[in-house]
């Protein structure tokens, strides 16, 4: 179509130069010339316009051809736009799988490191790390922050709990180094009997151990204890016993050995309310050892004075029985009222009989005496312990109000003496009403007794003066 238009121009300009008469001399000559010129330009025209068609055929094929490359490509572009969002989402599970895995190997890590702080924990309070000093040297490395535990971390770690466990359950006897109450080194046997208890023998000395979580060592106890135990010990260590004392506590029972306060210690304790109790104590100490031996002396008397007596009288011998009685001399309650029946055996039956009563109730508050007195000591010794306990109470409430309840130690005073006291006002009372309640049975006894052998005296001088 281009080419078309470009030949009429060309028409058109070779007959507007024909018309010009300035030319006009050889227009035949010119029209060939033009003519050949025109052929040649439509020959060259018409190469050009085969030329460009067929270049065109070949930009057309080759714009097909680029449609079919655009058209797969964009099909490859969408299938890997496709395969991009496909690996995107692959990639944010990998990533949280990665982060889940990362926790879980943190978790795992801190686990790890939470285990083997608690076996420290454990192997330092055992007194098991005197004797395996290693199990503190395995677990160093682990415990290191910057360490990253491996499978060889987590064998040492479950072997050292085995090994432990096994320990445990151990009795064993062995040679070793521990501190002696000296505070000297010294190597001796030891026995360690599980995890809770380890003792020591040596030439002249046993006891027990205890451990220091500090320098991980035995001390022996400042303490030792009684000879039971000791004796106990030494006949295990040597296998000729089956039994053996055992802290269960691994050690706080031990440790009471040496802070056992003495009897001295515990009275310092009580306060000033301490004394009237002790007082008291020894007061009702004194009575019942005064009581205890005239009541025995009494019940003495009776059966052997009254018994000679009523043997002499029943044969009729009162002379005797008079010189008897004189030559005891001892002015006790059998004395008086077998004196008192013999002076008055002329007398009637009843009167007798009253004369004999009334003898033995006069020497009643004799065998009575003081007796009162323990009952009331052993009222008073609970009062006191229950006064000290108050005033212990309120020196206790004084500490607190001034400075707080922050140091216990600073309350023990009160406390102290509020438990001593109540402690002593009881260990006074209950054995003087003990012996209260004895001694009262014991002057019943008694008096049961001379009622007796009164009524066998009468009967005997009544038979007597019948004959």
């Amino acid at each position: 179509m281009i080419l078309t238009r470009y030949m009429k121009w060309l028409a058109v300009i070779w007959i507007f130069l024909l018309t010009v008469p300035a030319y006009g001399e050889d227009m035949r000559a010119a029209y060939k010339k033009a003519k050949a010129d025109y052929e040649a330009a439509l020959a060259e025209a018409k190469a050009s316009e085969e030329r460009i068609l067929k270049d065109r055929a070949s930009l057309e094929r080759k714009i097909k051809e680029l449609k079919s490359e655009i058209k797969g490509l964009n099909q490859d572009i969408n299938a890997m736009h496709s395969e991009y969002q496909r690996l995107k989402k692959e990639e944010i599970k990998l990533s949280q799988k990665k982060i889940e895995g990362e926790m879980d190997i943190k978790e795992l890590i801190g686990t790890v490191r939470v285990v083997a702080r608690d076996l420290e924990t454990i192997v330092s309070q055992s007194f098991l790390t005197a004797r395996f000093p290693e199990h503190r040297k395995m677990l160093k490395p682990i415990l290191k922050k910057d360490r990253f535990p491996g499978l060889d971390d987590l064998k040492t770690i479950t072997n050292l709990f085995f090994k432990l466990m096994k320990s445990s359950g151990e009795v064993v006897l062995y040679k070793g180094p521990f501190v002696n109450r000296s505070g000297i080194e010294q190597n001796g046997n030891i026995l360690t009997i599980g995890g809770f208890t380890a003792a020591y023998t040596t030439g002249g000395e046993t006891g027990f151990l205890n451990y220091s979580e500090g320098s991980h060592r035995l001390f022996a106890l400042s303490a030792l204890p009684s000879w039971t135990i000791r004796r106990n010990l030494k006949q295990y260590m040597k296998g000729k016993s089956e039994d053996v004392y055992l802290d269960l506590s691994k050690g706080a029972a031990l440790r009471q050995i040496t802070h056992k306060l003495t009897l001295a210690e515990q009275i310092k304790k009580g306060g000033i309310i301490v004394w009237p109790i002790l007082l008291i104590g020894l007061v009702a100490l004194i009575l019942i050892v005064e009581r205890g031996i005239f009541l025995k002396r009494v019940h003495t008397n009776t059966d052997r004075l009254m018994g000679k007596v009523n043997e002499l009288a029943s044969k009729g011998k009162w002379e005797e029985c008079r010189e008897l009685l004189l030559r005891e001399r001892k002015k006790g309650p059998v004395h008086n009222i077998l004196m008192n029946g013999l002076k008055n055996r002329h007398q009637e039956r009843e009167t007798l009989e009253s004369v004999m009563q009334e003898s033995i109730l006069k020497e009643l508050p004799r065998l009575e005496r003081f007796l009162p007195a323990l009952n009331t000591l052993a009222a008073i010794a609970p009062l006191l312990g229950l006064l000290g306990t108050v005033t212990g109470m309120i020196s206790t409430f004084h500490v607190i109000t001034l400075y707080g309840t922050g140091d216990p130690r600073m309350m023990s005073g009160g406390i102290s003496e509020a438990l001593v006291t109540t402690e002593l006002g009881l260990a006074v009372a209950i054995p003087v009403m003990l012996m209260h309640a004895f001694l009262r049975r014991r002057v019943e006894h008694i008096v049961g007794d001379m009622e007796e052998k009164a009524v066998a005296l009468v009967n005997i001088i009544l038979k007597e003066k019948n004959k």
